[in-house]
């Protein structure tokens, strides 16, 4: 038979209980917020959508959860949704409107840091397309037909020597039974 619990187990029980409760309303209050968040998002995405003169919205640093939150309601919008920035702190999002999406560049230029200059990254552009043009041309003059500098016999005729093969070929005995032996002594002198 059990004895009757102490004081000390009740007052670990009731301790246990109210780390739960407290626990239960956090959890609780987090997801009041993130519904609140959420809301909000929409509302402004909503406002972002049905202003014609807006083609993007940068969005302040916010959380990794905010974040993500953002991209879910851009992406149920039909909106193109991007997150830059370097550190975890410092990374902000940006929407942008399917028919004003951004270019290859522009999103290289914001991963970078940079603010987007279309009259810069046209002259980025043509600079490379002129980089590439001399490139060309300069290959072409220098073209010349692919041969092999040296003869791998020559290179390597210390090692294998110059008539290993023929003396090989000649000191070959072939199993006469089998009825082969001149026809592979023919195949390693290359006759065959």
């Amino acid at each position: 038979m059990e004895k009757p619990p102490s004081a000390h187990d009740q007052e670990s029980r009731r301790k246990a209980r109210e780390q739960a409760a407290r626990l239960k309303k956090m959890e609780e209050d987090e997801k009041r917020k993130k519904a609140e968040f959420r809301k909000k998002m929409e509302k402004e995405v909503s406002g972002f959508i049905q202003d014609s003169a807006l083609r993007k919205k940068r969005y302040e640093p916010m959380s990794k959860i905010k974040r993500s939150i953002l991209h879910d309601v851009a992406e149920v919008a039909g909106l193109a949704s991007f997150s830059f920035g370097e550190d975890e702190e410092n990374r902000y999002v940006m929407l942008f409107k399917k028919e004003f999406a951004p270019s290859d560049e522009e999103l290289e230029a914001y991963r970078k840091g940079e603010e987007w200059d279309p009259q810069k990254a046209e002259e980025r552009r043509r600079w490379k397309e002129q980089a590439a043009l001399e490139t060309e041309e300069a290959s072409r003059a220098q073209k010349r037909p692919a041969s092999p500098s040296s003869n791998y016999r020559d290179k390597y005729s210390h090692l294998i020597g110059t008539s290993a093969a023929k003396d090989a070929a000649h000191t070959l005995q072939a199993n006469q039974s089998y009825g082969c032996g001149e026809i592979v002594k023919l195949f390693i002198l290359g006759l065959v």
